[in-house]
């Protein structure tokens, strides 16, 4: 950044809009710019106190401070004066200088600039996917518009900025907004259910326009080449320095830096440099964050209206409708529907674990009785004494099955070995446990270097890890397709 003359002095044609009588500065200045758009630039005394004084709050306005209030003007810079010598008909009338004012250029772009911050938070910002594919297709022109004349290209370079300009703005103040101290209390309320839907659409939209667009242009922006680079940045700079400027003479090389550093901010907005991730990824991660957001305070919203509702009534259709059921197949059917994804339903209690196994299914589970207690204060738990119970008899009983559970598989399993070998492709219907135990051995081996043990110390290996062999395998629950793999036991004795 270089530090310049203008950079360093106050700019004293703002002081208006701070002043202790800057209600009357404003008015003034503003009628003057409302004047200076329908081409009528000088303006006497008189009429600005007539403007002024026909207004309510304005009714005891003088001509002494109206012309103590131009003066000011004057004083700052924001007017312009010229003395109105025609109708001067005496000497004491040319002391009295009758002026005749005209807005300062300063004061035109400041009543613009306060313009636009009174109508900020009236007109919103917005996400418009429109921009990004005007972005791409203006962008994808690049190759044939590096050879037109610098007219041509001057055009097409202003075009291409305006649109990322309005991008980039847009979403920033949209963004500000969505995530504003306001919009936040607003979320919260009731009335936020009614638009909760459209806003989540809107947003998804324009996800939807990142998707289609940034992926295209990133893609587009690799295959340009320094020297098309090159040649754009130098006939938009020679045209710039073409346009005739009374006032003063631009730099070639500050317009050309200019000009590179529009484009870098472009390329960085849209593609990932040096380990960054690009704007267009950070504003798809902000506005996936919204719609979540969104969607957790709507959520909540809603739980707060049923939270304090009786659900016996549904718990017992709900029994209902399971009783009701023909065979354990249709009560499957009703419980995906029930408690799945679609409508998901939480049931909470002191479910007791009968076994750690995860092939285990949710219906094999015993079932657990849930006691619900009367809604009434007076309702006191009865309490139970407890006692130390022995479990030895129980632990004992589910050794025993453990065993007899383990010398079954046992026996089914050196059903299956033939000449110290197991092949997939030549099993039998299997059962649901010696599916279990195949597919373990065979994991373990595949996870590690090719061998594995089985739980009485055997060692076995796979003989084809490789192989693009196919076998069908069929089980008592279902057929599945896998590679014909070949297990080879080292020694030769029974498993």
């Amino acid at each position: 950044m270089e530090l310049t003359d203008k950079l360093l002095k106050p700019i004293r044609e703002t002081a208006y809009l701070t002043a202790e009588n800057a209600r009357r500065y404003r008015v003034i200045l503003r009628y003057f710019y409302l004047q200076y758009e329908k081409i009528k630039y000088w303006m006497e005394q008189d009429e600005i106190h007539r403007e002024l004084s026909s207004h309510p709050e304005f009714s005891d306005y003088t001509i002494d401070q109206c012309r103590q209030d131009l003066d000011a003007l004057v004083h700052w810079g924001n007017l312009l004066t010229m003395q109105d010598t025609k109708r001067v008909t005496s000497i004491e009338a040319f002391k009295n200088r009758q002026y005749r004012y005209q807005l300062a250029e300063y004061s035109v772009e400041i009543e613009r600039m306060t313009i636009r911050l009174e109508k900020l938070f009236v007109e919103g910002a917005s996400l418009e996917p429109t921009l990004l594919e005007k972005i791409r297709i203006e962008l994808s022109k690049i190759f044939e518009i590096s050879e037109k004349s610098p007219l041509e290209v001057y055009g097409w370079w202003n075009s291409l900025n305006n649109d990322f300009i309005r991008l980039n703005q847009n979403y920033q103040d949209y963004m500000r907004d969505l995530n504003s101290a306001r919009a936040e209390e607003l979320m919260k309320t009731a009335q936020f259910l009614m638009y909760k839907d459209k806003l989540i659409e809107y947003l998804r939209s324009f996800v939807k326009g990142l998707q289609m667009n940034v992926g295209v242009i990133e893609e587009i922006m690799k295959r340009i080449t320094p020297p098309v680079l090159e040649l754009i940045f130098q006939k938009t700079v020679e045209y710039e320095l073409s346009i005739p400027r009374l006032d003063m003479e631009p730099d070639r090389e500050e317009l050309y830096e200019r000009t590179k550093g529009r484009f870098t901010s472009m390329e960085e907005w849209f593609m990932e440099t040096a380990g960054v991730p690009s704007e267009a990824s950070r504003l798809f991660d902000m506005t996936n964050e919204s719609i979540r957001r969104i969607t957790r305070y709507a959520t909540q919203i809603s739980e707060q209206f049923t939270s304090g509702a009786n659900r016996k009534e549904e718990y017992r259709k709900l029994c209902e409708t399971f009783l009701a059921c023909s065979d354990l197949k249709e009560a499957h059917c009703l419980s995906a529907v029930v408690f799945g994804v679609e409508r998901p339903m939480h049931l909470k209690g002191n479910f007791e674990k009968t076994t750690d196994s995860i092939n285990a299914g949710i219906y094999e589970e015993p079932p657990c009785i849930l006691e619900i207690a009367p809604r009434i204060r007076e309702y006191k738990e009865r309490a139970e004494r407890s006692f130390i119970r022995d479990y030895s008899a129980e632990k004992e009983q589910a050794r025993k099955e453990e065993m007899e559970k383990q010398e079954r598989e046992q026996f089914m399993m050196d059903s299956f070995l033939k000449n110290g070998e197991i092949h997939f492709d030549k099993l039998p219907v299997l059962e649901k446990s010696a599916r279990n135990i195949l597919l373990r051995w065979l994991a373990r081996a595949l996870e590690g270097d090719g061998l594995g043990k089985t739980g009485d110390g055997r060692v076995y290996h796979v003989e084809n890890p490789q192989t693009k062999e196919r076998c069908i395998v069929n089980c008592q629950d279902g057929s599945f397709e896998m590679p014909a793999f070949v297990l080879r036991f080292e020694e030769e004795k029974e498993l």
